[in-house]
């Protein structure tokens, strides 16, 4: 584990063994992978075009991971360092991307995985992976931060091992997207537009892009512009919510683990922390698909739902030349339910061509 393996560069081993000397792991880590990272960098030509954006507009396609987000990069550095350090299982909080990741890695390697989820608040693709990937499932009546609240309790008297955001191994594996976004594009972009929630992913990658550059393998710093649902923005409004509310439940969590660390990211690269409703969300979330062919949980459209209100508010805030990047966190078929409940329903036509000519509209 000694060179890293640029995207595209014979073959991928995933993101431990290809950026291994950004990592802090050794000759003993056990590796557990599933292959994750090397995930697209899209050109958004079409957006580019419908939203008015002379920069070149760059989709990071997370949702193009093993388990569907964002989180297997950092759950394979957690879950491998875990074991190297004796853990006998796993435990985590979630609003479904975690626990989906955690159980898959968990499985893979052959260590209990315990996962708490809000009762009635986590998308059915996401319960379905964690389920058959054999983790514990446990409702809970209640919302994520009082299901992690019971998580960091029970990790101070059993013998397993906190595998969300705040265990400092899943930042430095979320990082490595900020490298392969380098590595494609040449060069850091000038800015990074990516959804805020638990606020880590943040984090991550403003820690990602200081490195490379201290590495000298890029020369300069994006302006970070993280977004928060309206209904679920405790940064923006400065103190906790209670009862964080959102289509995106992937981000609807009212008392984000990384906080501070979200809010000097922000403030360090010049960028900001803002919000988006929800009606812009779901309009981001159709235009992915409609225009590029991406289909992404609605939560992952809030870094595009940013893009468009900033491009609105200030016509000028991108030049020609500029690259962009709207980080998309996970995949849409982990919520079909909403994609149902908001999309035109099929048609139904009797066996007869003349009725497929009208619905298709043919002269």
């Amino acid at each position: 584990m000694d060179n890293k393996t640029t995207p595209g560069a014979g073959e991928w081993s995933g993101v431990i063994e290809s950026y291994s000397s950004f990592l802090p792991v050794n000759r003993q880590t056990p590796v557990i992978t599933l292959m994750e990272g090397n995930t697209p960098l899209v050109r958004a030509r079409n957006l580019e075009k419908k939203l008015g954006c002379p920069a070149r507009l760059y989709l990071k396609w997370e949702g193009m991971n093993p388990t569907g987000s964002f989180k297997d990069r950092g759950m394979t550095l957690a879950v491998s360092k875990a074991i190297e350090e004796g853990a006998r299982g796993f435990v985590c909080a979630s609003t479904g991307n975690t626990s989906a990741s955690a159980a898959a890695y968990a499985a893979r390697s052959g260590y209990p995985c315990y996962v708490l989820i809000p009762e009635n608040a986590v998308a059915m693709g996401k319960l379905a992976q964690s389920l058959m990937y054999g983790a514990t499932v446990i409702n809970v009546r209640g919302n994520f931060d009082q299901a992690l609240q019971m998580v960091l309790d029970i990790v101070e008297s059993r013998p397993v091992t906190l595998v969300n955001s705040l265990n400092p191994y899943r930042l430095e594996g979320q990082k490595t997207s900020s490298f392969e976004i380098c590595d494609i594009l040449g060069e850091a972009p000038h800015t990074l537009f990516i959804p805020v929630g638990n606020a880590g992913n943040i984090t991550a990658y403003w820690n990602g892009f200081r490195e490379y550059r201290s590495a000298g393998l890029s020369s300069r710093l994006p302006r970070m512009c993280g977004f928060q649902a309206a209904g679920a923005s405790p940064i923006v409004q400065g103190e906790r919510v209670e009862n964080p509310e959102t289509v995106a439940t992937a981000i609807r969590i009212g008392n984000p683990a990384s906080w501070k660390s979200a809010v000097d990211a922000a403030r360090d690269s010049g960028g900001s922390i803002s919000t988006v409703t929800d009606q812009e969300i779901l309009e981001a979330y159709h235009l992915l698909a409609s225009q590029e062919g991406v289909f992404v949980e609605a939560a992952s459209s809030a870094s595009v739902a940013g893009l468009s209100k900033t491009l609105q508010e200030n016509p000028g805030a991108f030049k020609e030349g500029d690259d962009v990047v709207c980080v998309l966190t996970g995949n849409g078929l982990k919520d079909l339910q909403l994609a149902i409940d908001n999309c035109p329903q099929p048609v139904t036509i009797g066996a007869d061509i003349s009725e497929l000519e009208k619905v298709m509209e043919l002269r």
